[in-house]
């Protein structure tokens, strides 16, 4: 099986890679991170994309799994320090299973916890209990679970919802402490005592044992449940886990009673143990002791990592830096109004300075660098630093009363204000072309990890498919054998191949003639024949709708008044022939049986098609000198494959000899013209009599054409067999 697994790293995701590797299925990622940060177990297709992105939908065509895992509760890539992260979650969630519902195939397996449920109860907890969580975590949980349930139940969706019951393992590193056994084995360690509660009493799953159960239910083909619990069901209290603890570690433990009261909270396994048999479990013993062991071997690792800080500085400037960095432009704009202030003191009394104004040169300095909001406070500050230089020889009085003043001032900040906003929208647009051009980077490298992931697996299956009985290789020899046909047989061929490779005994062609009206060609069965020789194809209703969008037609509500498949040809955007199939299994009325007549239909269009024009052109040359009757050559070969397609219950027709001298051909050609269908031929054979052949009818429809010719003064007669 294809199976998609959805989660960051860590030890239960590496685990289910290791698992059903071995099982011998095809594994595919998708990590949730849009870089390659994190190592996993070596799967055939990984993708680093997050779950929010746009290219979901096409990572899921791509795999097309039979089975989906995310790894839900367990899912690394959500570290849940804060309330926000529940909308994270949740946003992914329904995107995941948005692009699962648009594939519509397979199961989706979601893996939930036991912080469903908030409070113990004093019996084993079921499915059919009501979830009550208390905590942020455990309400996005709960309602996750609701959103696949709604999923389900609104879309006929395959998903699975699995709770997994104090799940722990064997922690590798600081992050893997994230249950109850090694939080307490880490307290033990880093403190030397354990805190418990009395009345706690929990059941525990082992992580190599949640990884066998699940892969029950990703193998089983039918469930008779959407909700299942995986647990021991073996309850353990507090005081007893603290004791297998310290047995462990071999170390003077204190155990310390908490005043916080406990509860029990154990989940029923009933519902699995019912349908898939007795579950056995770890012992408690062995799998604590193998964990305490490993921690208290690798000491170092969990207790630097826990009592590890930064020092007070970097915390100070972790805590700050954003206000630092905002006020760094407003420092630099007091630092250089110094040298700017002392060069305007200094040309004021200057001859060949006095008419710089190095005031709005300062002004649009800050404009052009920082923008509109640092061309403000400098254009303030240079308006304080010219007030101050103005009293030294002016009263502030006079100052004020001076209207150049106010000239001056108003140029500096226009100036400084419209140069500053030049500048912010010039940055605006920046921001924005470099952020569309980041976005559209990021899809030309989601499109090409998708491209890449899919040459690879084509390369992979190519082999495969090759030899496979609808391969293109099979499809493409069986049809390149009508080019071994003259033009005039690959019509009845094409029938003959198609029966081949559709596996139906009932198959017909029809030609069209004009915008409404199609005739029969050939047919491989009476089945085949039952819609009659012509039909009017513009009132077959849904039929005729789908073959004029150029799709196949299926005839989903076995309508006994149509085929139950049809496809039409095209030449230049004009319908030239249907393709009609009767005799399919219901099991065969598929989409790929659609696309396999679709692909069949193109492979034999050129072959085909110039048959058809060939058919024409009989009608409209090679003519005995004006008259409507085909030469010896070309009526004889038209014959000779109408002939052979007879015996093989291809076709039928009938050739009457008609009772006319040589010199009155023309004659009576003109004469029996009227009489005959656009697909009946007048011609000489090598033996110089006229005949006429009557395309698809019988010997006994013939009668009709024979009486026809006798009340116009010919007679004919029907010939079983003509040498040609």
């Amino acid at each position: 099986m294809n199976i998609l697994l959805i989660g960051g790293s860590g030890r239960m995701m590496d685990h289910l890679i290791i698992k059903l590797k071995k099982e011998g299925h095809r594994l595919y990622l998708l990590t949730g991170k849009q870089y390659r940060e994190n190592t996993y177990e070596k799967v055939f297709e990984q993708f680093n994309f997050i779950y929010t992105s746009d290219n979901l939908h096409e990572i899921f065509e791509s795999v097309n799994p039979d089975v989906t895992i995310f790894l839900g509760a367990y899912d690394t890539n959500y570290l849940w320090l804060e309330e926000r992260e529940a909308v994270h979650f949740t946003s992914g969630l329904i995107n995941i299973l948005l692009a699962f519902s648009m594939m519509n195939k397979g199961r989706f397996l979601y893996l939930s916890s036991d912080e469903v449920f908030g409070k113990g109860h004093t019996r084993n907890i079921t499915e059919e209990m009501p979830m009550d969580p208390d905590e942020p975590r455990g309400m996005a949980f709960s309602q996750a679970e609701k959103i696949c349930e709604n999923y389900k139940n609104e879309r006929g969706l395959d998903i699975v919802i699995l709770r997994l019951d104090h799940m722990y393992c064997i922690p590798k590193s600081l992050r893997d402490v994230d249950n109850l056994p090694s939080k307490m084995a880490l307290e033990a360690l880093t403190k030397g005592e354990i805190r418990v509660r009395t009345e706690a009493k929990y059941s525990l799953l082992y992580e190599y044992d949640a990884i066998e159960y699940i892969y029950r239910i990703v193998n089983s083909k039918k469930l008779a449940h959407s909700l299942y619990h995986i647990s021991s069901s073996k309850e353990i209290s507090e005081f007893d886990l603290a004791e297998l603890i310290r047995a462990g570690l071999k170390e003077n433990v204190r155990l310390k009673v908490s005043d916080e009261e406990g509860e029990r909270k154990v989940l029923s396994n009933k519902r699995f143990e019912e349908e898939f048999g007795n579950m056995l479990f770890r012992p408690y013993d062995d799998s604590i002791l193998k964990m305490v062991v490993y921690m208290r071997r690798h000491r170092n690792v969990f207790v630097h990592g826990l009592d590890a800080e930064a020092p007070w500085w970097k915390k100070l400037l972790h805590k700050w830096a954003w206000f630092i960095k905002a006020l760094i432009p407003f420092l630099e704009n007091l630092i250089l109004f110094i040298p700017f202030f002392m060069l305007n003191n200094r040309a004021v009394g200057s001859d060949y300075f006095a008419k710089i104004d190095f005031y709005l040169f300062y002004v649009l300095l800050f404009a052009i660098v920082y923008g509109q909001q640092q061309a403000t406070f400098s254009a303030i500050l240079a308006v304080a630093g010219y007030m101050f230089r103005q009293m030294y020889t002016r009263s502030g009085f006079e100052i004020v009363m001076d209207y150049t003043t106010y000239v001056w001032i108003a140029q500096l900040f226009i100036l400084g204000l419209v140069v500053g906003r030049m500048r912010d929208q010039v940055r605006a647009v920046k921001i924005e072309s470099a952020e569309i051009q980041e976005h559209l980077n990021r899809q030309l490298g989601d499109i090409k990890d998708i491209n890449s992931s899919n040459v690879r697996v084509k390369d992979v299956l190519e082999q495969q498919v090759i030899d496979q009985q609808d391969s293109i290789g099979k499809i493409y020899s069986i049809t390149s054998t009508l080019d071994q046909y003259m033009p005039e047989e690959v019509l009845f061929y094409a029938v003959e191949i198609l029966s081949q490779l559709l596996r139906s005994d009932d198959v017909a062609i029809y030609n069209v003639y004009n915008s409404s009206y199609a005739r029969m060609f050939s047919a491989s069965s009476d089945k085949a024949r039952e819609l009659g020789n012509s039909i009017v194809y513009t009132e077959m209703g849904e039929m005729y709708e789908n073959l004029k969008s150029h799709q196949v037609y299926i005839n989903r509500k076995l309508d006994k008044r149509y085929p139950l498949m049809a496809n039409a040809v095209f030449e230049n955007d004009e319908m030239k022939m249907i393709i009609m199939v009767w005799g399919l299994s219901w099991e065969k009325m598929t989409l790929g049986a659609a696309n396999r007549l679709v692909v069949i239909c193109y492979l034999i269009q050129n072959a085909v098609l110039s048959a058809n024009r060939y058919m024409e052109a009989l009608e409209e040359s090679r003519y005995l000198g004006d008259t409507n009757i085909l030469e010896e050559n070309a009526f004889s070969s038209l014959v000779s494959a109408y002939q052979k397609a007879k015996e093989k219950k291809l076709t039928e027709c009938t050739i009457l000899q008609i009772e006319t001298e040589q010199n009155n051909y023309q004659k009576t050609g003109e004469q029996i013209e009227k009489m005959l269908r656009r697909t009946d031929y007048l011609g000489v054979l090598n033996d110089g009599n006229l005949y006429v052949l009557l395309a698809n009818t019988t010997i006994d429809e013939a009668q009709i054409v024979i009486q026809r010719f006798i009340d116009a003064g010919v007679r004919s007669a029907p010939m079983d067999q003509v040498e040609t």
